[in-house]
């Protein structure tokens, strides 16, 4: 089973306005927190000082009203601004799954390999968390609706996946 570590003891009783909300949870390997954490310093380090300075360019060029770079300098530096809000808040209530060992069953972390029992393709993924999935790099996310229904299951059961498309069944060949 993968070992999940809680990267921040930070906690806050008020999430998305709601004082009753339990702060939600970003589950990602340590592969993706540290690309999380990369493009967090690039923003803050980097980006955030290359806008401030066209902003201060665009300024130098006279009157704001009809001044198109002090308008997209701006509008990025918002953009900026709410990524690093949004990456922040992720790395503070990040949870990273760590050590996966082979286990029996489909996990956090797994790399399974399962057949359409119609088509009969085979296809292999690394069941991750929503924040980190990417379906054309092999890795889907464990709310997904193929994630979700292969979540403690055995090589050899088959499951059926409630799809967009309809109803599909996959058989599970293998589990590393």
């Amino acid at each position: 089973m993968a070992k999940i570590t809680k990267k921040s003891t930070k906690s806050s009783s008020i999430v998305d306005g709601s004082a009753a909300a339990e702060p939600k949870v970003f589950i990602l390997t340590k592969e993706g927190y540290d690309k999380l954490v990369t493009e967090l310093d690039y923003l803050k380090n980097v980006k955030r000082r290359e806008v401030a300075e066209r902003i201060r360019e665009a300024i130098s060029y006279g009157d704001l009203s009809e001044n198109s770079e002090y308008e997209d300098s701006k509008n990025e530096q918002a953009f900026v601004e709410g990524r690093i809000l949004e990456l922040e808040e992720k790395v503070k209530y990040v949870q990273i799954i760590e050590d996966h060992k082979k286990t029996a069953s489909v996990q956090l972390g797994s790399t399974v390999k399962i057949k359409n029992t119609k088509t009969k393709v085979e296809t292999e993924f690394v069941v991750v968390g929503s924040t980190e999935a990417d379906p054309l790099k092999g890795k889907i996310s464990n709310v997904s609706p193929v994630g979700s229904s292969l979540l403690d299951k055995h090589v050899g059961e088959v499951v059926t996946v409630h799809a967009p498309s309809g109803l599909i069944e996959y058989e599970i060949m293998k589990i590393q």
